[in-house]
């Protein structure tokens, strides 16, 4: 799956003064390297409402920044034996903001590392070795 990025504003400013300037969409995107169907949503949405911030969506926003899921990733990296519980708590103590285990689960899961909770094993004595 491909990684989705926001355009900056800058960026947006850029690609609509280009547009204004009468270059085509194909040409705007090879220049700004960025899809031609992002220029084009760009622009109908810039003519539509004659700006181009980002309107409010439909959902619950999500607790955690962009910052805090990369957090979460690193230290799951760094602790490969970790639990999602306990990779949540660290958040808390980094952070202070409180996120579920479900929550831990999902980030690391985007990033493509799966948490697994860990096995608790009793350890071998000599008699059960041989």
């Amino acid at each position: 799956m491909a990684q989705r990025r926001q355009l900056d504003m800058f960026t947006k400013g850029r690609i609509i003064g280009m547009l204004e300037s009468s270059r085509s969409q194909t040409e705007v995107s090879r220049i700004s390297n960025v899809d031609q169907s992002v220029i084009s949503r760009l622009w109908q949405s810039f003519q539509r409402t004659g700006d181009v911030t980002q309107q409010p969506v439909s959902g619950r926003p999500r607790v955690t920044t962009p910052r805090q899921d990369r957090y979460l990733v690193i230290s799951a990296r760094r602790q490969r034996g970790s639990s999602s519980r306990a990779l949540g708590s660290a958040l808390t103590v980094a952070t202070g903001i409180r996120i579920s285990r479900q929550t831990v689960y999902r980030r690391i899961n985007h990033a493509g590392l799966y948490a697994r909770r860990l096995a608790v094993c009793i350890p071998l004595t000599s008699a059960h070795k041989d």
